[in-house]
């Protein structure tokens, strides 16, 4: 009997398939950047490395560095700011950006966009802004005291806290994440809000104007459904300079650019399949497999129009937050930290620190007016019916949610610096935060560690 012939197995196709299927898969660099825990990291390294810097002979050089001015000039009009303001109110526009960006996500396919789901944690966050601010007052009122910096314990940082969670593992459900993401974007909504209204400088009615004519531009491009990503941001530099000199806090044109731009896609994705398979036929007649790559012009145009179109799929919202989502987690967030975590203590005396009523403000104020506001509020509109806890959360994740709250690290800072002018004030309001931030989230920690179980991992029948 004549036995068929093995088939011949192409190893050159079978290498070129590994190859794709390797493209396929997000590299190691890609795994990095998305990682919320090891951005959390960055970011603490940055604050600790501030702190250590802060409290040696280098100091000095580093403070005289970020004072260093920098600016533009043409012709006879010229614009200038110092590296600290560079980073607090240019790149944190950035950062906004990606905050807005995300707000936005969420109003369009995400929690927000059912107000019956999504009203719990946001009423829940404005009794973790309400009673950290009274706390905040009820300390400040006196003699001494200062109550302009009431706003200062009411935020909550989003990317600390739940790169904490993640740590925890199966500890908090995922149902328990996307509450406290709500609440924490509620509560960013409602400091944004804070920052425009009671920290910005005397309006500047000319800049003013025109940082409302920007805005109407960006509506216009909105309106006639442009998809270029480049206009919007062309514009959004344009509305950050006119907000910066309008006297209204810059870092707020970041939210209002990411509010505009489009979270439709301009290709239609119901035709894209068919469309498709027609390049595939034509790139499988234009492909000669004799021939190199370098010489195969055809095949290859027809290979970057796919690209090209493939490119628009994501919607102009997307694209922006593909673009700068890792300059904002590895870069903006860790240089902002170090910048502003720089705590000198040398010659400070700590019990004047202890005894100051802006520490004891913003210390108490978060760490226990953000539990008592968010556990306090959601079991109040749970007790009288006006909402039901998530499936999947129960109290215990709600507990731990309200003492992660009093990680308030970026926003916190921010205030604080808007907030004081008094070098002793910001001193002790950083102290308090980051004393705050680490008790918050060492107690929130201990607390679901304590008070949840592992889940327990399914026998896997090995017959």
């Amino acid at each position: 009997m004549t036995q068929s012939p093995e088939p011949i197995i192409n190893e050159e196709i079978i290498a070129e398939e590994v190859q794709v299927r390797r493209f396929e898969r997000r590299d190691a660099r890609q795994e990095f950047t998305s990682n919320g825990i090891i951005a959390a990291a960055v970011m603490v390294l940055a604050a600790i490395l501030a702190v250590i810097v802060a409290n040696t002979p280098a100091y000095e050089a580093v403070h005289h560095f970020f004072e260093t001015s920098i600016g533009v000039s043409i012709g006879g009009v010229s614009a200038s700011l110092t590296l600290e303001e560079f980073v607090n109110d240019f790149l944190m526009a950035i950062f906004f950006l990606l905050v807005g960006i995300e707000l936005k996500y969420e109003m369009t396919v995400g929690q927000l966009r059912r107000p019956r789901q999504a009203a719990l944690p946001m009423l829940a966050a404005v009794g973790g802004v309400a009673v950290p601010s009274l706390i905040y007052l009820a300390l400040n009122l006196g003699k001494g005291g200062a109550p302009h910096g009431w706003a200062v314990p009411m935020a909550t940082d989003i990317a600390f806290a739940l790169g904490i969670m993640s740590l925890l593992g199966d500890r908090v459900k995922p149902a328990t994440k996307v509450f406290f993401s709500t609440l924490a974007i509620a509560d960013d909504i409602l400091a944004i809000i804070v920052i425009a209204v009671f920290y910005g400088q005397t309006p500047s009615i000319p800049w003013l104007a025109a940082s409302l004519g920007c805005i109407v531009v960006l509506a216009a491009l909105h309106r006639m459904r442009a998809f270029a990503a480049r206009w919007y941001i062309i514009v959004g530099l344009v509305l950050w300079v006119c907000m910066f000199n309008s006297g209204i806090h810059a870092t707020l044109a970041g939210v209002i650019l990411a509010l505009f731009l489009p979270a439709k896609s301009d290709i239609r994705l119901d035709a894209l399949r068919d469309w498709l398979g027609d390049k595939a036929d034509l790139l499988e007649d234009a492909y000669d497999e004799e021939s190199h790559v370098l010489g195969q012009h055809d095949f290859t145009e027809k290979a970057h129009s796919v690209e090209r179109v493939m490119h628009r799929v994501a919607p102009p919202l997307v694209r922006v937050e593909s673009a700068i989502s890792t300059f904002v987690n590895f870069g903006i967030l860790p240089l902002f930290a170090f910048v502003n975590a720089q705590v000198c203590l040398v010659g400070a005396d700590p019990a004047a620190i202890l005894a100051d009523p802006v520490t004891r403000g913003v210390f108490l104020g978060a760490f226990l007016g953000k539990p008592i506001g968010i556990i306090g509020v959601t079991f109040l509109l749970v007790k009288i019916g006006f909402a039901k806890l998530p499936k999947g959360v129960d109290w215990k994740q709600i507990i731990g949610v309200g003492l992660m709250g009093g990680l308030g690290f970026t926003m916190s800072i921010l205030i604080a610096g808007l907030a004081f002018v008094s070098e002793t004030e910001v001193l002790a309001a950083k102290c308090a935060i980051l004393a705050c931030s680490i008790a918050s989230a060492a107690v929130g920690s201990a607390f679901i560690l304590a008070a949840t179980k592992k889940p327990v991992e399914p026998e896997v029948d090995e017959d």
